[in-house]
């Protein structure tokens, strides 16, 4: 078989270069629409060593790590894969916001440019590597009756179905699906390119197949049903009842006492049984030839069989589907898919989940599902979609998180613990513009007379911590050319403990230190990202909520949210005239209990819902301290959280 040869494919040793295999556990941060009920049985199970019950998944972060992390527990399983890969389109990773009536564009975000240069930064070739080792490890994911759909754009689909030929063998390729996704184009001096692929390939033979059909036209139905029956008003046409070749039903058979032999070549489509039957309901009739024929009624009819040209599935321009994603896909598109490749209860997997159609439609469809995505706007609009769905099933929120961070800290810095661990905090100290100080276990740098902390890459900055910082800041004033200089602390952080902003500046006040709290961003993994100077620490945003209580009753209200104006474009932050305008969704887990936050209650903005509910009650059914949570995610996708605490008689 003819090969395709890029730059990149193959190693100085003259071995194809294979995708990276390590396989990191993933991390739950999130559960949504669990139930009490359901929510206590789970930690039953969990407390039981059984096996939990199934839940669907959404998972936030980059296919090169979430593949193999997957392949530990899902290999061979998944029953449908659908991908929708960049086109190279320069608007993959962009989108639309609103905010009173007015739209902006959400730029990609920094470690969504990174992939994006990633894969196309050196033309065909990078992209090609990227494909093939992206196939690679669908494949093996799939299970053996499996079949997977790959959408890919005129401009690179003859070279992705070479790859794909190559990985999975000429004979699974089934089609090559011309989608027209538009009407007619304007393009000048070309013929206008309207239509997209879809290549289907399997991963045997048995395949799952369930064939989809189309209506017939009214001028169809007027030239093949043109019979109409007097009695019933229903139309039909006269089909043979027999079919060319010498199968079983190559001997006589009793037409109303009379034995009938099939035409030269030809057998009996039916057995006695069923003739019999037809004739019963008046269903066989004589021709002017004396030949049998069947009436296949119209309203029996499935349609036309579905064909490989599909111009009947319009894109999603307007509507209660319409998220804001430039390269959003109708949901008739994937329900075809979906319909024709798996069953109910199969498992579909998309791991370019964007605006979340696939596991929106395989939520409706009542199949299990795996959404990945890189980026975090597009996990929280797929949560808001499925949200969306009545009755939707429980789903959680995961990513890869300190596991991922351990790794490239590991292979950035080295194996021995203490040498890692200073280096690390030289590399996010230099990228902070900090110089290093010494003789310190909880100061590890400086910025404009500020002292900085820099927290470890695999737990968040806690109260504990905070009360070192200040313990140490304390003891450091005075004491020599590295002692504070100001009363102010900064703390660089991947991840913080539940409202540490709020609890942790009063804890900082009453010590007199004036601190900060900045996220180290994602991208500080990527090098390329670090090279380019795209790296931008954020400070966290407040958010500030009312509780009242009332016997077993407790009514929360939104009071304030305050995003720093360093993280806010400029035309966004034009647009904002009140705080309430930052919030697109926000979220209450009534009984928190340490493990992960469960989103027991929502509110949110829809293209055609715009207020937000600032108000929520529950009622208690037992006595107790309660743990009270609330998740906001602003309109740029960043979350805060506030923690409350209530006695309840």
């Amino acid at each position: 078989m003819t090969e395709l040869i890029w730059e990149g494919k193959y190693d100085k040793d003259d071995r194809k270069v294979a995708p990276l295999r390590v396989r990191l556990p993933f991390q739950t941060v999130e559960t949504v629409n669990e139930s009490a009920q359901e929510r206590q049985r789970s930690l039953d199970l969990f407390g039981s060593n059984r096996p939990s019950e199934w839940r669907n998944r959404l998972i936030w972060g980059d296919k090169k790590y979430v593949l193999p992390a997957l392949l530990e527990e899902f290999a061979g399983q998944a029953n449908l894969i659908y991908i929708d890969p960049p086109f190279d389109t320069g608007q993959d990773f962009s989108f639309h916001v609103q905010i009173d009536g007015e739209d902006f564009t959400k730029e990609p975000s920094v470690i969504e440019q990174k992939a994006y240069r990633d894969t196309w930064g050196h033309g065909l070739d990078s992209y090609f590597q990227w494909i093939y080792e992206t196939i690679i490890l669908l494949r093996e994911l799939l299970t053996t009756n499996g079949s997977i759909y790959v959408h890919v754009g005129h401009q690179v689909s003859h070279y992705v179905k070479a790859i794909l030929d190559e990985i999975f063998g000429q004979e699974d390729f089934l089609n090559d699906i011309t989608w027209q996704r538009t009407g007619a184009h304007n393009d000048p001096r070309r013929y206008g390119n309207v239509a997209e692929s879809i290549l289907l390939y399997s991963k045997g033979p048995d395949y799952t197949w369930n064939p989809q059909y189309t209506e017939y036209s009214d001028e169809y139905i007027q030239e093949r049903f043109r019979s109409v029956e007097e009695e019933t008003g229903r139309r039909y046409w006269l089909n043979t009842m027999t079919a060319p070749g010498h199968g079983r039903g190559a001997q006589p058979r009793d037409f109303n006492g009379q034995l009938r032999n099939p035409p030269p070549g030809t057998h009996w489509r039916f057995s006695q049984e069923k003739i019999d039957q037809l004739i019963r309901e008046n269903r066989v009739v004589f021709t002017d030839s004396n030949m049998p024929y069947i009436k296949q009624y119209l309203d029996d009819s499935k349609g036309i069989p579905l064909q490989n040209i599909w111009t009947d599935v319009r894109p999603t321009k307007s509507g209660y589907e319409r998220t804001g994603f430039e390269t959003q896909k109708p949901e008739a598109l994937l329900e075809r898919i979906i319909r024709a490749s798996s069953n109910e209860g199969d498992l579909v997997l998309d791991c370019f989940v964007g605006s979340g159609t696939t596991v929106a439609v395989a939520e409706k469809l009542n199949r299990r599902w795996i959404g990945c995505d890189l980026g975090r706007f597009a996990i929280h609009t797929a949560r808001k979609r499925l949200l969306a769905i009545p009755d939707v099933k429980p789903f959680i929120v995961q990513n890869l998180g300190k596991y991922e961070r351990q790794l490239w800290q590991a292979m950035e810095f080295g194996e021995q613990a203490e040498e890692r661990m200073l280096a690390y905090r030289r590399f996010i100290l230099d990228l902070y513009h900090a110089q290093p100080v010494n003789g310190y276990s909880w100061l590890h740098g400086v910025k404009a007379g500020r002292m900085v902390h820099v927290g470890a890459v695999d737990s968040p900055v806690s109260p504990s911590d905070i009360t070192q910082i200040a313990a140490e800041f304390k003891r450091a004033v005075g004491t020599g050319k590295d002692a504070p200089k100001t009363n102010g602390v900064d703390v660089l952080g991947w991840d913080f403990a539940f409202e540490l902003n709020e609890v942790a500046k009063q804890q900082a006040a009453q010590a007199n230190i004036s601190m900060r709290f900045l996220r180290i961003p994602r991208e500080v993994l990527e090098k390329k990202a670090v090279e380019q100077g795209d790296i931008r620490f954020f400070e966290l945003a407040a958010l500030s909520v009312a509780m009242q209580q009332k016997g077993r009753g407790v009514t929360l209200k939104l009071t304030d949210f305050v995003i720093p104006p360093d993280d806010v474009p400029e035309d966004v932050r034009q647009t904002i005239t009140h705080w309430e305008q930052w919030i697109d969704y926000w979220a209450v887990d009534w009984n928190n209990r340490g493990d992960t936050f469960h989103n027991e209650w929502q509110d949110y903005r829809t293209r055609k819902k715009r207020e937000l509910q600032k108000i929520t009650t529950h009622t208690y059914e037992q006595p107790g301290t309660y743990v009270i949570v609330v998740k906001v995610i602003d309109i740029l996708g960043n979350d805060t959280t506030k923690t409350l605490k209530v006695e309840v008689n």
